[in-house]
């Protein structure tokens, strides 16, 4: 019998739970939330498969969805941007999410979407204005969520919204058809930008900015996209006034 190319099966992910508090929902029922809502929902949009699995101890190939306490935890077991073996890592704080009175699901589902287009988290969609606008999944439409199995999820960008073109009628720019066009934002949204050698984030409402302020972001992803050198602040614009 001929074997079937591992690239059909999906980019393994290893799923590793090293909090000690609660994450809401058991551990096996949450991946398996996470691997139907992917199937089902992200990967005929995006096209680019995953297969999840549990473990406490990764191949050293595979990339991984860890969950911990907090970023000073990731910090001391030596998690960053990527694993030891260099391959792509996202992180869950679950204690920070369920501090900040995030759910635990809905933050695991963000950070899978986001790490299984950018895994590296380097890409920019140019937009209007010279500006580029992160590959960010979820940011713009960051606490919209739909359920899977009775579990929250995230909802998610399609293709169209990094595209600066004029759409045809009827088109989605995300899951849930919250947004009418590219690089818009939901109002509990931001999107990460760049322009003129500087990168910041950019809010849909004072109400996010707000909110957003008092959030640890220390170990997130999106931190990664800020190099050492460069210019960062945090600006309250609305959408199209750059």
């Amino acid at each position: 019998m001929k074997a079937v190319p591992a690239a059909r099966h999906g980019v393994p992910v290893a799923c590793v739970n090293l909090a000690t508090v609660d994450l809401g929902v058991p551990f096996d029922k949450l991946t398996a939330a996470l691997q139907k809502c992917y199937d089902r929902h992200f990967l005929p949009v995006w096209g680019y498969p995953l297969k999840l699995y549990n473990t406490r101890k990764p191949k050293p190939t595979d990339w991984q969805l860890v969950y911990m306490d907090d970023a000073d935890k990731a910090g001391d077991l030596g998690y960053h941007n990527l694993t030891k073996n260099g391959q792509p890592v996202s992180k869950v704080f679950v204690k920070t999410s369920l501090d900040q009175g995030e759910l635990v699901s809905v933050t695991a589902c963000h950070e899978l979407f986001e790490m299984a287009i950018d895994p590296l988290a380097n890409l920019w969609a140019q937009g209007p204005h010279d500006t580029e606008y992160a590959y960010e999944m979820c940011d713009p439409v960051e606490e919209d969520t739909f359920l899977v199995d009775g579990i929250p999820m995230s909802n998610f960008l399609h293709p169209s919204w990094f595209e600066p073109i004029k759409h045809p009628p009827g088109t989605k720019f995300d899951h849930l058809g919250s947004l009418k066009k590219p690089f818009s934002m939901t109002r509990d949204g931001y999107a990460i930008i760049k322009k003129n050698g500087k990168i910041w984030e950019l809010f849909a409402s004072g109400r996010k900015e707000r909110r957003f302020a008092k959030e640890q972001r220390v170990g997130h992803r999106s931190e990664h996209r800020k190099p050492d050198g460069l210019l960062i602040a945090q600006k309250k614009r609305r959408p199209g006034r750059l």
